[in-house]
């Protein structure tokens, strides 16, 4: 049986938005709560299925690979189609009006609420604020551990500009553009060999930008590809993208093999035991399979009916909130314990897995409905006020959101 989709509506235009990648976020999200409460309720250790559990955490490798792709597609746009390129000033005012707010409401709630951070140092809060926490041993505190990927995410942005512009050149040449962003590869395949070689530290220096170049590179080598693509500038090699996306089905059972491989020692222990640089090598190299098989259909190719689903009301939603998703699920599940008063490492998988939905969810509306959009907003209206002549003309705009990545313009993440 072909598992091919055929196409129902045309193809947006190449400057339009991209509204069935919001989806991929939201599964990068709940990805990351089943990673969480399958090491929380011990099945991960413990069963024999948990290794699927363990791997999960595979939904930072598509917020990685997201990231690239929406954050970099803007300036690959900008060349081919003689666009002015994105401002910088910009880009960086989005990219803290995104995540800043609600990431720092966490972190106080967090340090405030769990007895587990009392007493709060000067330090802790310094690093948590300025997402330093991954870079010395044990600072990440309490309902917080998931904000590693934030604070390497958060380098990514800081480097993408300059990226950027030394990707694109002055020309459009997109087979360069494509080369020069997957070279992320070799900054991770250095960094992985200085693990193996005993100069770096296997614990704490797998959370650092390094060692996750090469997803945000791929991201951004797809991005380049998806705009010579739609602008009719890509040569006949790069068409095997939207042939692939021709059968999302093929893709994603290509995702589900890969991810069987990971499951199996091969990518590292389940616990919080350090991988050996082999095993770490292997694990990064099979997620960013797993993470290109499950973007490539929702990214290219003509409108299916597998991107309708992924477009729906309930999938952008999902997509809205992830942000939030990720923020708040660690803090959930610490309550969940501590007002139970249940041991670490009990209680059923999915009862729990349940209530951290359920309430992670409830957190994540209120920080986006109470926190992040009405500050997108008033950010964007306050930017676009010439000084000195009072409201700008015209409605304002609602930014578009993201959760560790953008949904189309420069606009997270999100992150995980």
């Amino acid at each position: 049986m072909s598992t091919a989709t055929t196409p129902t509506i045309p193809e947006p235009s190449v400057t339009g938005r991209l509204p069935a990648l919001d989806a991929l976020r939201a599964i990068g999200a709940v990805a990351v709560v089943g990673h969480h409460v399958g090491f929380q309720t011990a099945v991960t250790m413990n069963t024999t299925w948990g290794g699927w559990l363990a791997r999960l955490d595979v939904g930072v490798a598509i917020f990685f690979v997201l990231s690239g792709f929406l954050l970099f597609r803007p300036w690959a746009l900008a060349v081919a189609t003689g666009r002015p390129r994105p401002r910088t000033e910009r880009y960086f005012w989005r990219r803290a009006l995104r995540i800043l707010p609600a990431y720092w409401l966490a972190v106080v709630v967090c340090f405030v609420v769990l007895p587990g951070n009392h007493p709060v140092s000067a330090g802790d809060w310094l690093r948590h604020l300025t997402f330093t926490q991954i870079y010395g041993p044990g600072q990440l505190r309490y309902g917080l551990s998931q904000t590693w990927s934030l604070a390497t995410e958060v380098v990514f942005y800081l480097l993408l500009p300059l990226l950027a512009v030394l990707a694109v050149g002055r020309t459009w040449r997109p087979v360069r553009t494509v080369l020069l962003t997957s070279s992320g590869a070799l900054l991770t395949l250095a960094w992985v060999a200085m693990m193996g070689a005993g100069w770096l530290d296997n614990a704490l220096h797998t959370m650092w930008f390094p060692s996750y170049a090469a997803w945000f590179g791929a991201g951004m080598a797809l991005a380049a590809a998806h705009v010579a693509l739609r602008t009719g500038t890509a040569p006949a090699a790069f068409r095997v993208l939207d042939d692939l996306a021709s059968a999302p089905l093929a893709c994603w059972g290509a995702a589900l093999a890969v991810m069987a491989i990971a499951t199996t020692p091969i990518a590292g222990p389940r616990d919080l035991t350090g991988p050996t640089a082999v095993e770490f090598g292997t694990k990064l190299t099979l997620y960013l399979v797993i993470a290109a098989l499950i973007t490539i259909p929702v990214a290219f190719g003509g409108q299916t009916r597998a991107k309708e689903v992924f477009s729906s009301g309930p999938a952008r939603w999902m997509g809205l909130v992830s942000y939030g998703l990720f923020l708040w699920h660690p803090l959930v599940i610490e309550l969940i314990y501590l007002l139970d008063d249940r041991p670490l490492f009990t209680g059923g998988f999915l009862d729990i897995f349940a209530l951290t939905m359920v309430f992670g969810l409830a957190y994540a509306a209120v920080s986006y409905y109470g926190v992040e959009r009405p500050l997108q907003t008033l950010g964007t209206q306050r930017r676009r006020r010439p000084a000195g002549r009072g409201p700008a003309a015209g409605p304002p705009a609602v930014p578009t959101t993201t959760a560790a990545a953008p949904a189309t313009t420069p606009d997270v993440a999100a992150p995980a």
